[in-house]
């Protein structure tokens, strides 16, 4: 980690929701919060937990120097509104395959 920057991810149990025009795309109780120097708390989600037969694989890959190379994925609606790290860092490897929404909703 560069110093100064910590990354921190630990087993959540509140409800995430992620619903997109009226549609429920995931559901879980078993987030990971990867909290992040300078970044908003991020929920990462089991994959059995997303309805991934919505979402379309994107062509888009972002690269982040402490976690690694990002896959996307899109409704048609939505580009890129869901990311994973398919090979994270090794700081980071317990989010490994799991998706991650811009805005969540979280409760309990």
């Amino acid at each position: 980690m560069t110093r100064g920057h910590t990354i921190t991810i630990e087993q959540g149990s509140a409800l995430v929701r992620v619903v997109k025009d009226g549609r429920l795309l995931a559901e879980s109780r078993r987030p990971l919060l990867l909290r992040e120097t300078g970044c908003p708390v991020r929920y990462y989600l089991p994959p059995e937990d997303v309805r991934m037969e919505l979402l379309t694989p994107s062509d888009t890959h972002t690269y982040c120097p402490f976690k690694g190379t990002a896959s996307y994925w899109s409704l048609p609606d939505a580009p890129d509104l869901v990311w994973a790290y398919p090979e994270p860092k090794e700081t980071v490897a317990a989010v490994k395959d799991h998706l991650c929404f811009y805005e969540p909703e979280v409760t309990g």
